[in-house]
Parts: structure tokens; sequence; C-alpha cells
């Protein structure tokens, strides 16, 4: 989720040759494997989609007022496919819509996660566990 976040701001930003269709691309695949997350450690069984509101559909019931989120997860599921094929193409605005969209998901999944907010320039990592520990697991 953070490598597509990062990817999706990275093109956004971009000075030379910013591809917007990636940026909103990517925004949509962090907005997924953020709710997928958020899901996966509550033990909420789901399907395999890019289809955000189902995955919305499911944090519901632990989270209703994240009800708020779906006009954002609604423009954001387009983005799995749409622009991966000729005859559309994003412009600025459209990618930093979605860029700001998934700042929405991303920073409410991170707060109920309890995850560190990241600082600017510096990048969240997984704590590295010892052989010795991977072991006795």
């Amino acid at each position: 989720a953070e490598g597509d976040y990062h990817s999706a701001k990275r093109e956004l930003h971009a000075l030379k040759h910013p591809n917007y269709d990636s940026a909103c691309f990517h925004a949509q695949q962090s907005a997924e494997k953020y709710l997928k997350a958020f899901l996966q450690e509550f033990g909420i069984r789901f399907e395999r989609t890019h289809n955000l509101m189902a995955l919305l559909d499911l944090v519901l019931p632990r989270v209703p007022e994240w009800e708020l989120f779906r006009p954002d997860l609604r423009e954001l599921t387009q983005y799995a496919i749409a622009f991966r094929y000729p005859g559309q193409s994003a412009d600025r605005p459209l990618a930093r819509d979605a860029v700001q969209q998934c700042d929405k998901i991303r920073e409410a999944v991170r707060l109920q996660l309890r995850l560190p907010k990241s600082i600017k320039g510096q990048r969240l990592t997984k704590k590295k566990h010892s052989t010795r520990n991977h072991r006795e697991r």
C-alpha cells in the first residue's frame, strides 16, 4: 500500500514526464491495499476484487463513519482499469484529486490500525525480526 502511495505521489509531482495515468492507478491500488489490510487485520474475509465500494461495505459494520468515503472510493475504483488501455488519459487535476482521495483512505486506515504517520521525507519500514525470533515462531 505504501509503495503504491509513494508511486502515485512521485508521478503526480514529477517535473519531467509525469505519468498522471499511473498516479491515478497507484492511488487506487494504495487505497485498495489499505482497505484489504484493514479487513485482514480484523479477520474479515473478502473476495478478490478491485471494487473499493465492495470492500467498504465489508468495513462499515466495524467503522460505520467511513460511509463518508463512498464517493471517493467510487471514483478511485474506476482507476483500476480506466487508464490502462488506449482511449482515455488522466490530467494533472484528476491525478491530484485521486491522490488526495487516497490520502484520506490511507490516513483513516493507518489511524484505525494504530500505525505511525509517516514523516515527510522519511520512509516507513517494517521492523525486521531477528533470525532467532523468526525460527521460534
